[in-house]
């Protein structure tokens, strides 16, 4: 439980903090980078997963032509 309250005090020490440098031009610009970083991350990790995609379409594909070229045999 002891573990708990530190955390959950930590959380909120954490915001606390955040809300007071976000308060500063300099802070604003800091979150800024902050939030393109992490949606150039998110971009990357979506079109990665579309890639992937692309390439599971492409492996049952070849499954299915293998699968029809064994059926003619």
């Amino acid at each position: 439980m002891r573990k708990l309250m530190l955390l959950l005090g930590g959380v909120v020490l954490g915001f606390v903090a955040a809300h007071f440098v976000n308060q500063s031009p300099e802070g604003r610009r800091f979150f800024d980078r902050v939030n393109r970083g992490m949606s150039e991350f998110s971009r990357a990790f979506a079109s990665g997963y579309e890639s992937e995609a692309d390439e599971s379409d492409l492996a049952d594909d070849l499954e299915d032509a293998l699968r029809d070229l064994r059926d003619k045999a």
